[in-house]
């Protein structure tokens, strides 16, 4: 790699932790603010070989993120959901319950199905209660003291 590039692509990580950049062109015209040409094609082959991933931000809209972002982001969206939509965390010896107001309960499961939680393994939604189902090996106890523990950091 030569060091233009390098230099190009760092500065291409600086910018995306800075500034909110969705698109090529973007990301492109913030290189040549600071003092970097480059080509839309040249931008896409740095977005790839750096892995970029497209994240939501705050404000809704999707902004390139260095690789890995998108897990924390979803693991912050779920607990966001769990705050905003459980009312009840329980469980028995196999699996977590989680009830929330009437017509919230997909929404709820959807996010933890997309935070891909390492301890589970699946959700399955009614209108107002979730079943979640722990991944093997993982005490379902475990899961609803972790699950709860989201709840009521939320709440202090």
């Amino acid at each position: 790699m030569t060091a233009h590039r390098r230099e190009r692509q760092s500065a291409i990580l600086r910018l995306i932790r800075e500034r909110q950049i969705s698109t090529q062109a973007e990301l492109a015209e913030a290189l040549h603010e600071t003092g970097h040409e480059a080509v839309q094609t040249t931008v896409s082959r740095d977005i790839h070989d750096l892995r970029l991933v497209k994240v939501r931000a705050p404000n809704g809209r999707l902004v390139y993120a260095p690789p890995g972002s998108a897990d924390g982001d979803r693991m912050a969206e779920m607990v966001a959901a769990m705050r905003r939509w459980a009312r009840l965390v329980d469980c028995n010896e196999t699996l977590v319950v989680l009830t929330t107001p009437s017509g919230h309960a997909n929404a709820l499961a959807q996010a933890i199905d997309e935070a891909t939680h390492p301890r589970i393994l699946a959700t399955v939604a009614g209108d107002n209660t979730i079943m979640v189902i722990p991944r093997t090996g993982v005490p379902a106890p475990m899961l609803c003291e972790e699950l709860k523990s989201q709840l009521l950091e939320g709440a202090a």
